[in-house]
């Protein structure tokens, strides 16, 4: 590959899109953030997209560089052997032919992946999950998704849609889900869910962080919360490590901006549930919210070389 060689890397998220141009190395050389606008519709938001990669291969070239291929990131279910986006709650796509349509746009090979697994293969080979060869990525958001990352490769799954961890009914008859079911660990202990239950009991706004900081502070009701968030997501990794058996567990998304007020009580309430399953190292991702454009990249890379490829 050429010494000026980059990959045009995008994250696609409800509100935002994470945009860089990334060496093989792994190293960003630019990096871009823009508006998603999911409220103008799916054909917008895929405009937008194919805008926005088109102008880093643009700047790409005015820089002397050369991209050699495209990745992007979103979420929902997704179809990475089609290119199509599936199902995507956050920015409306059904059945979109991402790969495709980029193609056909930029000109360039394009490797479309899950956001979640891809942030969780960034982070396996290029972060807090690096020299260990099975690690479950845990991102807890606005959702609650994980990856298995075993040799480097995330699991797919039969219809793209392994991982949802945040699905696993930890609180039967709980509060009801997006999905539909009551109980879900998304619907009990993702950071929007942090957020809903203490405005529920304090009356006042509130964020996760918010709760989060409060609890570290003393606040009674707060600490509540955060111990029922702990909890509950110490159950959702219970069943994670029955199902992974993972060498290391890698917690990633905005509820980890908690740092050690989040690690190290999960990890205790993580290692009373265990019983024969060994415990594993749970960590707090490293790569910070960059991960999901580094793992696009690296999934383009991969599908470029004909070198690892995503197992289903």
């Amino acid at each position: 590959m050429s010494e000026g060689a980059v990959v045009v890397a995008l994250d696609v998220g409800g509100t935002g899109i994470k945009a860089a141009l990334v060496r093989p190395d792994g190293t960003s050389q630019h990096t871009e953030r823009h508006a998603t606008c999911a409220d103008r519709g799916p054909s917008a938001v895929v405009e937008t997209v194919l805008s926005v990669a088109g102008g880093l291969a643009d700047r790409a070239r005015a820089d002397g560089l050369t991209p050699v291929a495209v990745g992007i990131a979103v979420p929902g279910v997704i179809d990475e052997v089609a290119g199509v986006a599936v199902w995507s709650a956050n920015v409306g796509f059904r059945d979109v032919p991402l790969r495709e349509l980029a193609v056909a746009r930029l000109g360039l090979p394009v490797a479309l992946g899950h956001d979640v697994r891809v942030g969780g293969v960034a982070e396996a080979r290029l972060g807090a999950g690096r020299g260990s060869r099975h690690v479950l990525f845990v991102a807890i958001g606005t959702g609650i998704a994980a990856a298995h990352v075993v040799g480097g490769s995330a699991y797919a799954g039969a219809h793209g849609a392994a991982g949802e961890l945040g699905h696993i009914v930890v609180r039967p008859g709980g509060p009801r889900c997006g999905c539909g079911q009551l109980g879900c660990l998304e619907a009990v202990a993702s950071a929007a869910a942090v957020g809903r239950r203490y405005v529920e009991l304090a009356g006042t706004p509130a964020t996760a962080a918010d709760v989060a900081a409060r609890a570290a502070a003393g606040e009674e009701l707060a600490g509540r919360v955060w111990r029922d968030t702990i909890d509950a997501l110490a159950d959702g990794l219970r069943t994670g490590q029955a199902l992974y058996d993972a060498e290391v567990i890698v917690i990633g998304g905005g509820l980890a901006e908690a740092g050690a007020g989040l690690i190290d009580p999960l990890r205790a309430a993580l290692r009373a549930r265990l019983t024969f399953q060994r415990e594993p190292r749970l960590t707090r991702a490293a790569l910070g919210d960059g991960a999901g454009c580094l793992g696009a990249a690296l999934l383009a890379l991969d599908r470029l070389e004909g070198g690892v490829t995503t197992p289903h």
